[in-house]
């Protein structure tokens, strides 16, 4: 005779393993939709689920989320309890972030060019898991690099948490999304405008380079990526810095993997900026 409990746990088993099916065949499928995706754009284009899209890679925009590729896969139940959230580890070398939220700024229109194009621009991130520093190319990038600029001046991404990694075909840690949460996919937060694209002409993506995510064309705001290891992507993300800095903080992270176990997640590191600046020279 079978308990109501053996029975319950018998039924959470089996839920849970047609779920790490619906998982398996997706993942299937995204492979098989991006090897042709690939082909016809003389790229390696690999999705990893959240906002890959066939013109491209990284969104910040809900609907777009929705028909892209792949979508960002919700937190999966563990072996151990399959009704359970994942759990999260330390990680080595992060600490606890600093206290605080971000400050939820929302503003009308792309900030009035402030920068000097012909002058030098670093990025500061101060991270709970170590600091990178960031070249931004104001020449090639001037409306990136000054709205960077004015929202690091804001403190807008103070506070804020790298919501998605990427460790399969695509090698990258996105942040800037100010709605993003540890275990609530993000993806779709703003400061309030858009601004158009630059600095695609012959754009590659190796180790290294900082580059915008994006909805489509012209839909940048404050969500963008950092490249842990060399990727290859279509030029339609604008590349506007280069990390001089701490890369071997974003490999840590990427190391440590994802909180889901998936190739496409959160970071299993609480990635959080407790600050960001942006300063000349």
């Amino acid at each position: 005779m079978v308990s109501s409990e053996q029975r319950r746990r018998q039924l959470a088993r089996e839920k849970y393993e047609r779920q790490m099916q619906r998982r398996a065949e997706a993942a299937a499928a995204r492979r098989r939709r991006n090897t042709i995706l690939g082909a016809s754009l003389a790229v390696v284009v690999l999705a990893g689920g959240g906002t890959l899209f066939a013109t491209g890679a990284f969104s910040s925009d809900d609907k777009a989320k929705s028909t892209s590729a792949a979508s960002t896969p919700q937190p999966a139940p563990t072996r151990a309890d399959p009704t359970a959230l994942p759990t999260r580890k330390p990680v080595e070398g992060c600490a606890a972030p600093a206290p605080g939220s971000p400050n939820g700024k929302q503003f009308k229109a792309e900030p009035a060019m402030s920068i000097d194009q012909g002058a030098s621009y670093t990025m500061a991130l101060d991270t709970n898991c170590g600091k990178v520093a960031i070249a931004l190319d104001a020449a090639k990038a001037p409306h990136t690099v000054n709205s960077f600029n004015f929202l690091a001046g804001e403190q807008f991404f103070d506070h804020t948490k790298c919501h998605r990694l990427t460790t399969d075909g695509i090698f990258v840690l996105q942040c800037g999304d100010p709605t993003a949460s540890a275990t609530v996919p993000g993806g779709t937060g703003g400061p309030g405008y858009k601004f158009a694209d630059e600095n695609l002409t012959g754009a590659t993506y190796p180790a290294g380079t900082v580059a915008m995510a994006n909805s489509g064309p012209g839909t940048n705001g404050s969500q963008f990526f950092l490249v842990y290891k060399d990727t290859q992507l279509p030029p339609n993300y604008t590349p506007f810095g280069k990390i001089t800095g701490g890369l071997d903080v974003v490999q840590k992270i990427a190391a440590a993997g994802t909180l889901e176990g998936s190739p496409d997640g959160h970071p299993m590191a609480d990635v959080t900026f407790n600050s960001v600046t942006v300063s000349k020279g």
